[in-house]
């Protein structure tokens, strides 16, 4: 019973801001943000889709092939997934696929029988473009509903296995074999059918084989390359995907979207329809909860825990690093381990504790930032593979305790991930699927001044490279040329040359006969340099524009 209270007070809300441009959504348990998404209505969405397209060529070396489904780059198909095949073992949570590694392999030869360059094929995506590499598509095609996942060419079916109670899973397989399911269509049912009734899952069948249908007919009528299936918009899968019996209410800002997903939501029951609301206060949503703010947070790079410790993360394309440090957390009775960084890897310790204290707080603050970890990876939507540089933990129980900690955490992730135990160097590895770009990808773009690196040169630096050109220019010009250089520079580099380097210029003025004049010009890249023929104003070298 306490279980059950504990669970319960936790409130789940679904916050829903919808603009002309931008709908985002954002699920918060008791005030704070645990999972974010952003659409934009301008941007066609691919990710389950389904297309009817054009195979462009085979490549052998990369056991896959190349198709043309009428978007601006060819989708990547692996040979391996060419053929839904029944012999596979799926597993479907929430709408997507896993497979185990037995399955069965095409010859290159059989490849090049089914599918010669020109012949058509029908594929779903199952991970967006990403950087420079186009979307990634599979023929084993699934239309998800409600409470159930339909298969096309499959004879599957089964439960979602993260419904682990025997008795719920042996109710949803009986009601299973009850429904008329369709010749060449298998049927899985999802994680929120759990204690769902008949009635509801016949309504969902329903809905299903109507958009198969649909997606049929498309199919015989539509030229390759199109599109035959599409996802509906980011509003309609809240419903569909996220309204299960553990959320609260759901609050949308948009009158016309607000009578939609009520009518949606009633379509699954009528309790369903009353925990949808209509938000039509003076101040934006978010700001009312609060959820501004803990964006701006969040996607920091340097994240605050509230044991005084924090996690620096660094996202490359494929690659996310992150660093705990415990900061000045405080350990017990007050106690402060002073920002020790990495303990014994970096000879660093707290003198402010005991060694058996110092441990615990150790402890406090791996596990909690490896909570933190799986959050920020689902509000980020970062994937790829992730490295965690814990704080060094002697104890083996404690590595136990973080790393169980760490897939608890991640139990709740709608992708995909593997986490393996933490290794002798004290860093924590996993995987995230990717599926599409992260939210900091899609909301940023490289800063044009520093063009991403997130740094630029020094003035010390510029003065060195400075120095260097006009050596070799006037190293050139000893017999003859130009008497007079002058260099255009940004005022910043200029108080160096002024004010730390002048004698070195001087002395590079006398070794070399001739004159140098600087002028400052604060419209330029503090990178950019330009040296002239004082005399004609040619210009004699020019740094890379900026």
């Amino acid at each position: 019973m306490f279980e059950f209270i504990k669970k319960r007070a936790i409130v789940r809300e679904i916050i829903v801001n919808v603009e002309s441009l931008e709908t985002r959504v954002a699920v918060l348990e008791s005030g704070k943000l645990e999972e974010y998404k952003i659409e934009h209505p301008s941007e066609e969405r691919i990710v389950g889709s389904i297309f009817k397209g054009t195979i462009q060529n085979l490549e052998h070396d990369l056991q896959a092939a190349f198709v043309d489904v009428g978007l601006e780059r060819n989708a990547f198909l692996h040979y391996w997934d060419m053929l839904p095949d029944d012999q596979v073992q799926l597993e479907i949570e929430d709408g997507r696929r896993r497979r185990t590694p037995r399955r069965k392999r095409f010859s290159n030869d059989e490849i090049e029988k089914r599918f010669s360059p020109g012949s058509e094929i029908v594929v779903q995506v199952t991970k967006g473009a990403i950087g420079t590499k186009g979307p990634r598509v599979t023929a084993s095609l699934s239309i998800p509903g409600r409470f159930l996942v339909m298969v096309p060419g499959s004879q599957l079916k089964g439960v979602s296995r993260r419904i682990d109670n025997d008795k719920e899973r042996a109710r949803l397989k009986k009601m299973l074999a009850r429904l008329p399911v369709p010749e060449g269509a298998g049927l899985i049912v999802r994680t929120a059918a759990g204690g769902g009734r008949k009635s509801s899952f016949v309504r969902d069948l329903r809905a299903l084989l109507v958009s198969w249908e649909d997606m049929q007919s498309a199919i015989r009528e539509s030229s390759a390359p199109a599109c035959v299936y599409r996802e509906p918009d980011l509003v309609e899968r809240v419903i569909r995907d996220w309204l299960t019996e553990d959320v609260d209410r759901i609050t949308i800002d948009s009158r016309e979207n607000f009578e939609r997903i009520r009518e949606v939501a009633g379509r699954i029951s009528r309790s369903s329809r009353s925990r949808i609301h209509f938000y039509d206060g003076d101040r934006p949503i978010f700001e009312h909860y609060d959820i501004e703010t803990q964006i701006e947070e969040a996607f920091r790079r340097t994240v605050k825990l509230s044991s005084g410790g924090c996690v620096v993360f660094d996202e490359a394309e494929a690659l996310i690093a992150v660093d705990v440090n415990t900061g000045r957390h405080k350990g017990p009775k007050g106690a402060k381990a002073t920002n020790h960084g990495k303990g014994n890897r970096s000879g660093k310790g707290s003198r402010a504790l005991g060694s058996g204290s110092q441990e615990q707080a150790i402890l406090e603050v791996n596990t909690e930032a490896v909570e933190e970890v799986a959050r920020q990876l689902r509000l980020r939507n970062i994937g790829g593979l992730v490295v965690i540089d814990l704080i060094d933990m002697k104890s083996r129980k404690h590595q136990h305790t973080v790393f169980r900690t760490m897939k608890t955490a991640l139990r709740r992730d709608r992708a995909r991930t593997n986490v393996l135990p933490i290794s002798e160097l004290g860093l924590l590895e996993m995987t995230r699927q990717r599926v599409e770009e992260s939210i900091l990808s899609t909301m940023h773009i490289d800063c044009p001044y520093c063009r991403g690196r997130g740094i630029v040169k020094s003035p010390l630096g510029m003065s060195v490279e400075i120095q260097r050109e006009i050596s070799a220019i006037m190293r050139g010009r000893r017999d003859g040329g130009a008497k007079e250089l002058q260099i255009v520079v940004h005022p910043m580099v200029l108080d160096r040359l002024r004010r730390e380097d002048e004698r070195v210029l001087v002395d590079l003025q006398d070794q070399f006969v001739g004159r140098l004049a600087f002028k400052s010009d604060p419209s330029k890249h503090v990178e950019f340099f330009a040296i002239l023929d004082g005399g004609t104003e040619e210009v004699l070298y020019s740094s890379s524009d900026h």
